[in-house]
């Protein structure tokens, strides 16, 4: 497991350094190279550490430790073939996560960041449609019989086409310099990760990375089954870049347009599964 952390992380922040090449590089901007994300974590590894006198020092410091357990539990249910429920409500702590890491500083900017976390909590609703979606279909919550019924009936990519979308939209808003980037916006510097610097920036770089590269590999599992890990990776891969290509053509939403947007996404996803509901059951 130690071993698939690493490389899980490696590969996530390789997937951080794509994604700001593609954006760069659609902008007509040459860009970083793709493993700036590694050497900038690094860089940080070994950077002076220091806790700001107006943090709760308890908070400041165990937010990161929470963000790399929850991430690296999420990765632990993928790879057993958990249940859909436990991962997203995995995902669902992330958001206490950025708030709880903006709160913990006492800095304007971070706290900015962690208000604004709230308010984008509208992008968790699309979960709760992929969710029943994709039980209407595969009668189970498990990732394991999930993939199972895939290898037997097809990806339900096909035949769960919006169910993917409202994945999709969650994966959006938890993308670096994308439409619902409302945390990180530059009007508050850095958001909710103004103040964490040196070892501490480090280690929440490597649960971004994770959390990256776990919603990737679910996407993929979910939605088109269990493959060779090759394969998996190049999916994800082209997953990413769509993504990235949407974060640069896209400007960045209000906190409020965020929510609208999101809210009405997931009215029409209801109706889906009303609809969904009368064919299906």
């Amino acid at each position: 497991m130690i071993e698939y952390l690493l490389f899980a992380t490696f590969i996530g922040l390789l997937f951080h350094g794509i994604h700001r090449k593609v954006i760069a590089r659609i902008q007509g901007r040459p860009g970083p190279p793709i493993w700036q994300e590694i050497l900038h974590t690094l860089k940080f590894s070994f950077k002076e550490t220091w806790i700001p006198k107006t943090a709760s020092q308890t908070l400041f410091v165990g937010i990161v430790f929470v963000a790399i357990a929850i991430w690296s539990g999420a990765l632990f249910i993928l790879l057993t073939g958990g249940s859909i429920l436990i991962l997203f409500g995995i995902y669902l702590l992330h958001k206490i996560v950025e708030h709880g890491m903006g709160l913990s500083t006492g800095s304007p900017y971070t706290k900015f960041g962690a208000i604004r976390s709230v308010i984008s909590a509208a992008s968790e609703l699309p979960l709760l449609v992929t969710v029943v979606a994709i039980y209407f279909f595969t009668r189970s919550l498990a990732i394991a019989d999930i993939t199972a019924y895939q290898e037997v009936h097809g990806p339900l990519l096909g035949i769960a086409f919006p169910a993917a979308v409202a994945m999709y939209l969650v994966i959006l808003s938890k993308m670096h310099y994308g439409p619902f980037s409302i945390i990180e916006a530059k009007e508050i510097v850095s958001g909710n990760m103004t103040e964490h610097f040196g070892v501490w920036r480090a280690g929440l770089e490597v649960a971004y990375a994770l959390k990256t590269y776990v919603l990737l590999y679910a996407f993929v599992l979910i939605f088109i089954g269990s493959l060779p890990l090759a394969l998996t990776l190049l999916l994800m891969l082209l997953v990413l870049v769509s993504l990235s290509f949407v974060c640069a053509i896209t400007p960045m939403l209000s906190p409020y347009d965020t929510v609208t947007v999101q809210s009405l996404v997931t009215g029409a996803l209801v109706i889906y599964i009303l609809i969904l509901g009368v064919i299906v059951g």
